[in-house]
């Protein structure tokens, strides 16, 4: 037996109760850490003495995003002036208790959004569906957790209006080094969506630009050159009996356009969905039903009455048969920025060529979508050889580039007024289907193309009455819901239905159009802020 241990024991359990006694003295003689006062002082004494909050605790519980020199050297330099400017630099740099019940403007609101969906860049692990990005980028929110085609560019009208014009050069650079990598804009940054793009506003994107160093400019024009050889890629190969790839040619030997997927099988997202959907297309191919639905989604309308043959059943979808209106308007507009790139280069052969191609389009679109019984813009059914009989907000793209004739502006207008109107804004369509681009849905980026579109032709009217509606609509739900939705109900203002996965919140294009609403038209927001109902709605006229 031992004797001896019991005591080196307790030597060395004395030893190490003094040298922790040691540690607590130290630790107790070290400065204290900062309460929020100290750390932020000024920025501080601003938000509580501007009662930015209704509770004084809320801020003082707020974590920072940064670190405090980095938010204090953006508050002295941004300088946020009133509570309203106050509040969104707060939302943007702090996490906030309870920030989501506390009622912010609905222009402070959006500001405050931006951040929660803005992602940094992108270097997949091996094995991720996802595809990288070299810069910052912002989600629409929600399940759409990667960025998107076409509702970026929507996305950027609202991050330009509020000064972010970094992220919209970044944008700008992914969707770049998209083309350069993949020969096009996938419908999405995933691997599952390199089978097709969305609707074509790359070139749109460049016109918001205000980038000015030559050599990123040339880089620019290439991609969207390169991005214009993807979507003609069928020209040699099309016939007027058969279309290839995404060229459709015409009775008359000209070329216009329609939606397209390389693959013909389930997409990868909705895989059990669109097998269900084949298996009910009885005497269809189960191929041809799998491109006509990845079609659509190429169209974004995913899904819609503009692409069945029966409007009330989507085993009837023939996307790979129709002649869209909003694709061609958005190939003119491509071919037109391609010509005026090319007279900025010096590059005569190219802007000629593009000069000719963006005339022969426009001549195709007048001679087959102008449809003179109706007075409108019109999709064309290669099966009919006429223009489809659906009346939607699509056919306003033409104003929206500036591709139409004062006259065919004119009659838009009138049938935008007596047709697509609703008490909270556009209508999709004017079938209510139950599918989500129908309606009584309305959505973000139609709104802004009938406002912008109708607005470029004189009819400043009409365009604030469907910008006021719809950002009634937009503050019924956030007052109710604290939330900005990707649809909205516009006959009843309220959230949208249909598709094929729940309603989403976050919502990037809503966010963007919604914020370049009130950047043209500012005194919306406060007449918005208690919506008043029309007092009868306006019928949807069938076509």
């Amino acid at each position: 037996m031992n004797r001896a241990a019991p005591s080196r024991r307790l030597a060395l359990t004395t030893r190490a109760g003094l040298a922790l006694l040691a540690t607590v003295a130290c630790v107790a003689q070290a400065a204290p850490p900062q309460s929020p006062e100290q750390l932020f002082g000024p920025l501080y004494e601003a938000v509580q003495t501007e009662h930015i909050f209704a509770d004084g605790k809320t801020f003082a519980d707020a974590t920072p995003r940064e670190d405090p020199e980095t938010i204090l050297r953006a508050w002295h330099a941004e300088q946020p002036e009133g509570p309203e400017a106050l509040r969104a630099f707060v939302l943007r740099h702090f996490d906030v208790p309870h920030a989501p019940t506390e009622k912010l403007s609905l222009k402070a609101h959006i500001a405050a959004l931006w951040p929660q969906l803005t992602r940094p860049p992108l270097d997949p692990p091996a094995g991720s569906s996802a595809l990288a990005l070299p810069a910052p980028y912002v989600v629409p929110g929600g399940r759409f957790r990667e960025m998107y085609y076409w509702d970026s560019y929507f996305t950027m009208l609202g991050l330009v209006a509020d000064g972010h014009d970094d992220l919209v050069e970044g944008m700008i650079d992914n969707f770049t080094s998209l083309i350069e990598r993949f020969g096009h804009i996938p419908n999405g940054t995933r691997t599952y969506y390199l089978g097709r793009s969305q609707p074509p506003f790359f070139a749109l994107m460049l016109d918001l630009s205000k980038q000015t160093d030559p050599a990123i400019r040339a880089r620019r024009l290439a991609a969207l050159r390169k991005e214009h050889a993807y979507w003609m890629a069928g020209e040699a190969c099309a016939t007027a009996a058969k279309p290839c790839e995404r060229v459709m040619r015409m009775p008359d030997g000209s070329l216009l356009n329609r939606y397209w997927d390389d693959n013909d099988t389930p997409r990868d997202e909705s895989y059990a969905e669109d097998r269900t959907t084949a298996a009910k297309a009885s005497g269809r191919d189960a191929a041809q039903v799998y491109r006509d639905l990845r079609a659509g989604a190429e169209s974004g309308w995913d899904f819609s009455s503009r692409w069945l043959t029966d409007p009330h059943n989507l085993t009837t979808i023939r996307t790979t048969r129709i002649v869209p209106v909003d694709l061609n308007a958005l190939l003119w507009a491509m071919e037109t920025r391609i010509e005026k790139g090319c007279e900025a280069a010096a590059d005569k052969p190219c802007a000629a060529e593009f000069a000719q191609r963006a005339a022969r389009r426009k001549a195709a679109v007048d001679r087959y979508l102008w449809s003179k019984k109706d007075g409108r813009f019109a999709d064309w059914s290669l099966d009919d050889r006429a223009p489809t009989p659906v009346l939607s907000s699509a056919t306003l793209y033409p104003l929206f580039t500036g591709m139409a004739s004062a006259a065919q502006a004119k009659a838009m207008a009138g049938i935008t007024r007596t047709a697509l109107l609703a008490p909270g804004g556009l209508r999709t369509t004017t079938l209510a289907t139950g599918l989500q681009w129908d309606a009584p849905n309305g959505w973000a980026p139609l709104q802004w193309v009938a406002i912008d579109g109708l607005g470029r032709y004189g009819e400043q009217g009409l365009a604030r009455d469907i910008a006021r509606r719809w950002v009634e609509t937009v503050q019924v739900t956030y007052r109710e819901t604290g939330k900005m939705l990707e649809k909205y109900d516009v006959e009843e203002r309220l959230p949208g239905g249909g598709g094929e996965y729940p309603l989403q919140d976050g919502f990037g294009w809503t966010n963007g159009v919604t914020r370049a609403i009130l950047e043209r038209y500012p005194e919306l927001e406060s007449a918005g802020a208690t919506p008043n109902r029309d007092p009868a709605p306006i019928p949807a006229k069938q076509h």
